[in-house]
């Protein structure tokens, strides 16, 4: 298994950046079983949910292909035949995100039949609102065996009202929307900017949407989608994550390939910590030479807070003059990477959906273990400033979402390199070049 040996104490320095975010790669991948014609996506990151996900529409009998060399970042997808409509539970199990696939399915085909996901680290993640909003289509589902099926001989508009916000029932049910009969209102909609970028995909297709990234879309459904190319969006949180990595080992660094106008909430609350960030274009200068402050945050959903954004904030924080507030509204189990923390000297105290953070604790390095995607980050951020050799077990949890992170860190300066079985190549080429 895959483990980060991480020394501390050096300033990142230079350029760094930015993949395609994998929260919007993902359902415009779904999006390709809408058509029968080729969906060409690009900027698509290598990362493993990335590949899951090629699995997944694979085995329904999907043809994928990968760009190879210069266009290693593009994906062909095309669904001229789906065989078998089906999730299973072997491929659903390793991310949740797989759900997906159920409204493009019932769709296309009619018919879908698709695993729970089961448990998650962080906290529940209930598909209630995916099956009520299909069921508002006019499709009929039946839970049995750990799986919903789902049929329709054709979805029909209707107005859908989520309960809570949701960005995967948003983007689940506008899929589906595409091809229903009539016309769709989807109300108190997620804003997230994947979302408007599945949109602006699916309209690409030939889908007549209007309103994706506010409270309130509409959706007039059309009989057939066609083939499309797209670009996917950089990944703001890769980003923020890039930027507080700069912020917390008092570096100075240029972000490039993001888009700043998705990181609002989290630039405000970096100029409130004391952090001096300069956004330009396509990309944010980050300049680490303020003493940091204590700043509170609270989770929301889009365009507050993200909550991919807590854990590095977080480890951020230890390291500020003052106590700090992190309260986490969005799932009830996202601060495992606090215990973490406090092994390499973080005061921490946990109460309830609140974190209390006295900060300017010097860190030390400390064998510790990645829970889940963002508490890997908060964990390889902490160890970037911690005195001495912190080993991170578990880090196929970063692989997940973050594309190459330990060479993109150590293209600036960090001093981090890769050890275990699972990639060992390029482990071997890090240990002779370290």
């Amino acid at each position: 298994m895959d483990k980060f040996v991480i020394r501390g104490g050096e300033p990142l320095l230079g350029t760094v950046r930015v993949s395609g975010a994998k929260n919007a790669a993902l359902p415009c991948m779904a999006a390709a079983l809408l058509t029968q014609e080729p969906v060409i996506l690009e900027n698509i990151p290598q990362v493993r949910d990335i590949q899951t996900t090629r699995n997944l529409l694979t085995a329904m009998g999907a043809e994928v292909e990968l760009g190879y060399g210069r266009a290693q970042h593009r994906t062909t997808i095309q669904c001229e035949k789906l065989e078998a409509p089906e999730a299973s539970y072997e491929l659903v199990k390793t991310m949740r995100a797989s759900t997906l696939v159920l409204g493009p399915l019932v769709a296309r085909c009619g018919r879908a039949r698709v695993s729970l996901p089961g448990g998650c680290a962080i906290g529940a993640r209930p598909i209630d609102l995916h099956i009520k909003g299909l069921e508002r289509l006019g499709a009929q589902i039946v839970q049995e065996h750990g799986y919903i099926e789902a049929r329709a001989h054709r979805l029909k508009g209707a107005e859908i009202v989520f309960d809570k916000i949701t960005v995967t029932g948003t983007e689940d049910l506008l899929m589906a929307a595409t091809l229903a009969e009539g016309e769709t209102i989807m109300q108190n909609c997620a804003r997230e900017p994947e979302v408007a970028d599945l949109a602006d995909l699916l309209n690409k297709m030939g889908a007549k949407i209007e309103g994706a990234g506010s409270e309130t879309i509409r959706v007039k459904g059309v009989s057939r989608l066609k083939g499309a190319k797209h670009r996917i969006i950089p990944d703001r949180i890769e980003a923020g994550t890039f930027i507080i990595a700069g912020a917390i080992t008092g570096g100075d660094l240029n972000v490039a390939g993001c888009d700043p106008e998705h990181l609002g909430a989290l630039l405000r609350k970096l100029e409130e910590a004391g952090v001096k960030t300069r956004p330009n274009g396509e990309s944010v200068r980050v300049m680490g030479d303020n003493p940091l402050k204590a700043c509170d945050i609270l989770t929301e959903e889009y365009p507050g807070f993200p909550t991919d954004m807590q854990a590095q904030f977080m480890a951020l924080v230890t390291q500020a003059e003052g106590s700090s507030i992190v309260t986490e509204n969005i799932f009830e189990n996202r601060f495992m990477h606090a215990q973490e923390l406090v092994r390499m000297g973080a005061n921490i105290k946990i109460e309830g959906r609140r974190a209390v953070v006295r900060g300017k604790s010097p860190l030390s390095a400390a064998a510790v273990l990645a829970s889940d995607l963002r508490a890997s980050a908060s964990l390889v951020l902490a160890a970037l400033v911690a005195d001495g050799e912190t080993i991170i077990d578990r880090v196929y949890h970063i692989d997940r979402g973050y594309e190459r992170i330990e060479e993109k860190l150590k293209g600036v300066g960090a001093q981090i390199r890769r050890i275990g079985e699972l990639f060992p190549k390029r482990a071997a080429a890090q240990a002779r070049s370290s």
